[in-house]
């Protein structure tokens, strides 16, 4: 007869039995998969060559997966729909740090009177929301959206920050099907109410450009343009700076610089009216040139490492750079509305239109975006910001913009690095819900993204190895931005 087992041993084993199921379903759907869809990559398997009616033998291929995947002009397609996409991002980042500024202040009013009428003010806003909706014939689903936020209103006056803290962080935990369902009917072109608020506008509109003569409607793109143009060398003008004041490295401002000047270029190459667009390209060059040489006769006051503040400068160049581009796209679309112009404008038909698909997907995973995770972040980072900063910047007079730009959001610089991260992270294997939900990839493949080319390639066409060396492709631009975070995202980031 044995020794019985001693304390610590039973609690061993007892550990061990409770853990067992956690561990062999951690082996059965989640290891022996990565396994086997490894072994996939490098192997031809296709099911409808390789099936019990077929004598053909699964072959190994080595990297042929990889090759062929290079070679194929879809991916590139898809790969550039994954990115625009991902250009949501900034914009979401934003809205998630507008939101966390908003909730994180007292909405009580400060006292019951100013309470009382704020309370006051809510029920008739939400009363005449409610008159004028019903006043102007609105559909029954227009209606409820303003019923329900009107509603929404006055319960946030009535509860506080609580309720809307709540409200915003609804979209993240509703289930995503139904939201994207729900998505599809506001999209609808005939019965939509997105499209039903946006005919009445978009007709005077039409109307007045008309009325307008057209050199003067199309000077908009100008305007875009030099809006473009001074962002950049804003944008430029701030890495010098950091450079002077040895906060940025020689080698973490490339990058930069390239993401500041990037949609310059495109200006010069796609600008629907090309000499403005070279000529705004060659202004803003020159001027950048002007301010490198300045910066160079000026010199450094302190000398920093080459990769010192990657972090900092990328996010701000990044952030610029998606507005550039939005001013372009505003200055091309004012170039081209006189011509929209002239048989009336429509409110688009969304997710029908190849040149809408991709928009209207991005304004709906912002909406969804902004209240999420991370407005949750955001709010425990204000929270830990040291109230003596914002004291002492009261002290010296610092308007509230000084006091964010200077105080909040460089003690926000290790949450927004982490944001930004995981957010294209996110992006990069994110898409197949919303195209298999709203649009089935289409149209003509505009909302594809990788993971749902991986999803047709692997169930819809059968071709297992061929989705799997996809599948492993995406690991690696997922891992490549993974190793990112860890060379900069804790050293270079300001703590």
């Amino acid at each position: 007869m044995g020794r019985p087992l001693s304390r610590e041993r039973r609690n061993q084993l007892l550990g061990l039995a409770f853990l067992t199921p956690n561990i062999l379903g951690f082996l059965a759907f989640t290891v022996i998969p990565l396994v086997f869809s490894l072994a996939l990559a490098f192997s031809n398997w296709d099911l409808k060559l390789h099936n019990m009616f077929k004598e053909e033998h699964i072959r190994f291929v080595f990297l042929d997966n990889v090759l062929r995947l290079v070679r194929e002009k879809e991916f590139y397609q898809y790969l550039g729909n994954t990115l625009f996409l991902m250009l949501g991002i900034p914009l979401a980042i934003a809205g998630s740090l507008g939101a966390a500024l908003l909730l994180s202040r007292d909405l009580s009013g400060g006292s019951r009177r100013v309470h009382g009428a704020l309370a006051a003010g809510a029920v008739l806003c939400a009363s005449v929301v409610a008159l004028s909706l019903t006043g102007l014939h609105a559909s029954a689903f227009a209606i409820l959206l303003g019923g329900l936020a009107a509603l929404l209103l006055v319960g946030g006056v009535a509860g506080g920050s609580a309720v809307y803290r709540t409200v915003f962080f609804v979209p993240h935990f509703t289930s995503g099907v139904a939201v994207f369902i729900l998505w599809k009917k506001l999209y609808n072109p005939s019965t939509g109410p997105i499209n039903n608020a946006l005919a009445g506008p978009l007709a005077a509109l039409g109307r007045t450009v008309n009325r307008t003569p057209e050199t003067v409607v199309q000077a908009g793109l100008l305007l875009g343009l030099a809006g473009l143009c001074l962002l950049a060398l804003w944008g430029i003008s701030k890495l010098l700076e950091l450079r002077r004041d040895g906060a940025l490295g020689a080698a973490a401002a490339l990058l930069p610089y390239a993401l500041l000047l990037l949609p310059v270029l495109l200006a010069a190459c796609w600008s629907p009216w090309r000499a403005a667009g070279i000529g705004a390209a060659v202004v803003t060059l020159a001027a950048a040139t002007l301010l490198f040489v300045r910066h160079r006769r000026h010199g450094i006051d302190f000398k920093a490492a080459p990769a010192l503040g990657f972090g900092d400068a990328f996010m701000l160049a990044f952030l610029l750079m998606v507005a550039e581009l939005v001013l372009l796209g505003l200055g091309s679309a004012a170039f081209r509305l006189p011509a929209w112009a002239q048989d009336g404008l429509e409110p688009p038909a969304w997710l029908s239109v190849y040149a809408w698909a991709k928009p209207a997907i991005m304004i709906m995973g912002l909406w969804g975006a902004i209240g999420s995770n991370n407005m949750l972040l955001y709010l425990a980072g204000l929270s830990n910001v040291p109230g003596e900063l914002y004291e002492a910047a009261d002290i010296d007079g610092a308007s509230p913009f000084q006091r964010f730009w200077h105080v909040t959001w460089p003690q926000l610089a290790p949450v927004t690095f982490f944001i930004f991260i995981m957010s294209v992270i996110g992006g990069l294997q994110g898409g197949f819900e919303m195209a298999r939900t709203m649009t089935n990839g289409g149209p003509a493949g505009s909302t594809t993204t990788l993971s749902y080319f991986i999803y047709n390639q692997g169930f819809n066409t059968g071709r297992l190895g061929y989705a799997s060396g996809i599948a492993w492709t995406l690991f690696a631009m997922v891992f490549a931005v993974t190793l990112f975070n860890w060379k900069f995202g804790s050293r270079y980031v300001n703590d």
